[in-house]
C-alpha cells in the first residue's frame, strides 16, 4: 500500500468527499484506512457495568484506500505515488511536482 500512518490524505469519493485529515491507522490486508474525523459511524453499545455505560457512540470507521488521495507536502494538491530508487534507497514521490513524500 502506498499511504502510510501520518500521511495528510484528501477523501476523493463517498459521504466525506472533499475533507482532508490524518491517518491514524492502516489494514493493509482489508486495503482500509483509519482517518480521525472522517466517516463517523453510529454504534449502540449496551450497559456493561456502573462505569460503562450505554447509549450511541460516534466511532470512526475505517475507509478504503481507493478513496483517499495523497496531498503532497511540496504542492499542496492530492497526487499518485510513484517510487524511485531500488531495495533500501526506495523512496515515495509524487507524480505532479516530483519531490520525495
Amino acid at each position: 500500500m502506498k499511504i502510510r500512518k501520518g500521511d495528510n490524505v484528501k477523501i476523493i469519493s463517498g459521504k466525506d468527499r472533499g475533507k482532508t485529515g490524518i491517518v491514524e491507522k492502516v489494514f493493509p490486508r482489508e486495503s482500509k484506512v483509519l482517518i480521525a474525523g472522517i466517516n463517523i459511524v453510529k454504534k449502540h453499545v449496551k450497559k456493561r457495568s456502573e462505569r460503562e455505560p450505554g447509549g450511541i457512540l460516534d466511532l470512526a470507521a475505517p475507509i478504503s484506500v481507493s478513496n483517499v488521495m495523497l496531498l503532497c507536502p511540496k504542492c499542496g494538491l492530492p497526487t499518485r505515488i510513484g517510487y524511485q530508487g531500488a531495495g533500501k534507497n526506495k523512496v515515495r514521490v509524487c507524480k505532479k511536482c516530483g519531490t520525495e513524500v
